[in-house]
């Protein structure tokens, strides 16, 4: 995210056009938006309401998933890239450009709830209600309501975190499982329970 606000302030002050490096649907050029296209944002309020969710999200998943937080993270970022780049729209000029970090903020959050369901892990499952409770509002940014926002990036991006979370279900926190010793064992065989007798003959 701080590089994404140093390319914003540059692009703000400099006017260097950067929404080329886009995702531009089905055109050559277009590709290097699928590494690129995350960095850019249209404008403040835009920047501005992704940089939260991002960091919330990256810390839910490199402290709960420590093991494979970066494969799950670039395999979302990639693969939610590359099927925008197929699947997005685009106009006649090829100009429809799709930018900004939401890709990955779906991604995450989809990643991150139906992980915890898939493991049944209690502290994952308070993390997958805590995404809902947190993001539950966004489900809406998936259709098309708002012919300017790429709801298709945000689709795209839920989708490869579901399928990013069954992928990885076996790797990562496993199902906590609990000990509760038998109601029949004696406890008095157990070493822990050996007292030290004193042979009273002795003294």
């Amino acid at each position: 995210m701080a590089i994404c606000w140093i390319l914003f302030f540059l692009n703000q002050y400099y006017n260097l056009n950067y929404y080329k490096f886009g995702v531009l649907p089905r055109n050559l050029s277009g590709l290097k938006g699928i590494i690129f296209s995350v960095f850019i944002h249209g404008d403040v309020e835009h920047i501005a309401s992704n940089t939260l969710p991002i960091l919330i999200l990256g810390m839910l998943l490199f402290n709960f998933y420590k093991k494979i937080a970066k494969p799950v993270f670039l395999w979302i970022w990639l693969i939610s890239g590359v099927w925008l780049w197929i699947g997005g729209r685009n106009n006649i000029d090829n100009q429809n450009f799709h930018i900004g970090a939401s890709t990955l903020i779906y991604g995450l959050a989809s990643f991150l709830f139906f992980s915890g369901i898939i493991r049944k892990n209690k502290n994952l499952m308070v993390v997958s209600a805590l995404v809902v409770f947190l993001y539950g509002s966004i489900t809406h940014g998936i259709f098309p309501i708002q012919p300017e926002i790429s709801w298709e990036g945000h689709l795209f991006g839920a989708i490869s975190g579901a399928l990013v979370a069954f992928n990885y279900r076996k790797e990562g926190p496993k199902k906590t499982k609990h000990y509760w010793p038998e109601e029949n064992e004696d406890l008095e065989e157990d070493k822990y329970w050996e007292l030290p007798i004193k042979n009273l003959e002795d003294q």
